[in-house]
């Protein structure tokens, strides 16, 4: 599983640092988002497997509802993880919700998700705020992972 993630974490870091440097889209940004959900995903269906081999939990859920609120629950005082699942959400209703490109090809390629509580800006600085919490969120499940 772990090798899964890395692999993961590889390609949504090549989106990032190559792909996104040298094409400077906004469907490069959507790639991007849908990559770090996935990662994300796999992670949490990693550490939750890994939880009911130790014996730790009776059985995981198969509906991805029932496992956010699993995570939420026994990783409750796990910052990294706690501060992952909100963003988690945002990713999965990314692709619902409209979007508007503005300054595609440019230094500034910004993507406006528009959702009902506002406009949420996606810009290379966003994205950065964004790789440093799944990071974490990554260190954090190999540790898990490792014991």
């Amino acid at each position: 599983m772990i090798e899964e993630i890395i692999k993961e974490k590889t390609s949504a870091d090549h989106l990032l640092y190559v792909s996104l440097k040298y094409t400077k889209t906004c469907d490069v940004i959507l790639n991007l988002l849908a990559r770090w959900k996935s990662l994300i995903e796999i992670s949490f269906d990693a550490i939750l497997e890994k939880r009911v081999e130790d014996g730790k939990l009776d059985a995981m859920h198969t509906n991805p509802k029932q496992r956010i609120e699993f995570v939420r629950k026994y990783f409750k005082k796990d910052e990294a993880i706690q501060n992952v699942i909100p963003l988690y959400i945002f990713f999965k209703r990314v692709p619902d919700l409209s979007k508007t490109r503005s300054g595609e090809f440019r230094k500034n390629v910004n993507l406006k998700i528009v959702e009902a509580g506002g406009v949420t800006d996606i810009n290379m600085e966003k994205l950065g705020e964004y790789y440093e919490i799944v990071e974490k969120f990554i260190s954090e499940v190999k540790k898990i992972l490792g014991n």
